[in-house]
């Protein structure tokens, strides 16, 4: 079971505020959607949630634990948010399996999960004999997105995971996100750009504006126009 809770949380950087959230309760199970146009603190937020930098002030909690300096919620989460969490000088099959082992996955379980992965892979990433670096860009992010999933765990946290893939395997990865959430209660927090896939398939939607929540509603609310709204005055 995973829950998180946010604390009068800021991330600054000289004199611009990249986040500012006072509080913030994410419930086990809930997928949530956070959207938000450049610079609005998406990254930021789950570069925070995963301890990979250090808050200026206020705090991330993970069953009520702090995230800072402590790994007691690294073994149930799963993320992906750029190449950077890819080992590129390893071939898709090495980087599965050295994930899984991190994880305590056996190499029978680590194939036999990956076999849910072969329509998202297309034929184009296992037995390809290439390194990921050699990888297209949308291939790069499959690969970053089985491996966070590959493990099935109990918190994943994607950024803009849509970005670079073709229509077929958006299709794909929404279908296997709300299946994996519906299944198994995973908790989950998707950035993205594009509105039509956050409302598909989350259930709670945030929306970041310079850092701060400005909207928290669900698709059912009938408040969605306002963050339609909110995105088409902007592009106006």
């Amino acid at each position: 079971m995973t829950k998180i809770r946010i604390e009068n949380l800021q991330k600054q950087y000289g004199q611009q505020i990249a986040l500012d959230i006072d509080q913030l309760k994410i419930e086990q199970g809930q997928l949530v959607g956070i959207v938000g146009n450049n610079g609005a603190g998406k990254t930021t937020l789950f570069r925070l949630l995963l301890d990979l930098i250090e808050p200026t002030k206020g705090s991330v909690l993970i069953n009520e634990k702090p995230v800072a300096g402590n790994n007691h919620w690294k073994p149930h989460t799963g993320s992906y948010l750029d190449e950077g969490f890819l080992i590129d000088f390893l071939k898709p099959e090495e980087f599965f399996h050295f994930t899984g082992d991190l994880y305590g996955m056996t190499p029978k379980a680590i194939d036999e999960r990956l076999e849910l992965f072969s329509r998202f892979m297309s034929d184009e990433i296992l037995g390809q004999k290439k390194y990921i670096r050699q990888f297209s860009t949308g291939n790069k992010q499959k690969v970053g997105i089985i491996a966070a999933m590959l493990v099935q765990p109990e918190l994943l946290i994607l950024d803009e995971p849509f970005n670079f893939l073709d229509p077929t395997s958006q299709i794909l990865i929404k279908r296997m996100l709300k299946q994996e959430n519906e299944a198994r209660h995973t908790t989950m927090l998707i950035s993205s750009h594009n509105l039509n896939h956050i409302t598909e398939i989350c259930t709670r939607i945030i929306l970041l504006e310079k850092g701060k929540i400005i909207k928290d509603l669900t698709p059912e609310s009938g408040d969605m126009k306002e963050i339609e709204q909110y995105f088409s005055v902007n592009a106006e």
